[in-house]
């Protein structure tokens, strides 16, 4: 039809605000470690889970929380000990994405500067240490002593409350039974939960339609033909 043609599928970067993020059993531990800190027991925590699990958006809560910086595990690859000095000296507070990419040299040389400085670190990565392949034995052992908090996958009760909050937040009214619908077939992540009521609002306004099942799954078909 013509007017899809107005359909426009990119989407502003999610905030990743303490306000955005919606709370229930399988991430309510990891989200408790987040707001206990400076209280931690070790310098580091390690939240690990699946895509799409709300991993980065815990870091990003703690991020502000802290005044942390954030970095990719991979991006510690060739630092010299100078350089994870200047690291650790530029914030008391560091998130790394991706951190069973992290060289492993440059991972307990930065531990045990943030250490020394008392500041923190929140390793973010799918697998928790435990199960990474270490080479390094210090590094293993320093590991293994902070606190780590696997973040699940959601499950229908959450991904029902992340739709109804994004259509709360764009002043949205679903028809009967589109939210279970959503839930049941679209792909299990809050990221793409947010996707998916945009584009719901989107093309709502562009064809004048009602947001119920049909429209649901016409919007479902069309993100599904741009992945």
């Amino acid at each position: 039809m013509a007017n899809q043609l107005t359909f426009d599928l990119a989407l502003p970067p999610p905030t990743y605000a303490r306000e955005d993020f919606v709370t229930a059993s399988g991430n309510r531990e990891a989200l408790a470690w987040i707001d206990r800190w400076p209280d931690w027991p070790a310098p580091a925590l390690a939240l690990g889970g699946p895509a799409g699990c709300g991993k980065t958006h815990l870091g990003r809560i703690w991020a502000a929380r802290a005044g942390a910086l954030s970095i990719d595990g991979a991006a510690l690859e060739g630092k010299s000990v100078a350089d994870l000095a200047d690291l650790a000296a530029a914030s008391p507070a560091i998130v790394i994405e991706s951190a069973d990419g992290a060289p492993e040299r440059a991972l307990f040389h930065l531990y045990n500067l943030m250490r020394e400085r008392h500041g923190s670190l929140l390793l973010i990565s799918t697998a928790l240490p435990a199960h990474w392949s270490i080479a390094l034995p210090d590094l293993a052992s320093r590991l293994r002593a902070a606190p780590a908090v696997t973040v699940a996958a959601p499950d229908d009760e959450l991904l029902g409350s992340i739709i109804l909050k994004q259509l709360a937040d764009r002043q949205l009214h679903a028809g009967a039974g589109v939210v279970q619908y959503l839930v049941s077939h679209m792909e299990r992540s809050a990221e793409s939960a947010r996707r998916v009521v945009a584009a719901l609002d989107r093309r709502a306004l562009a064809e004048r339609r009602e947001i119920d099942r049909r429209l649901a799954a016409d919007v479902l078909a069309e993100l599904a033909g741009t992945s």
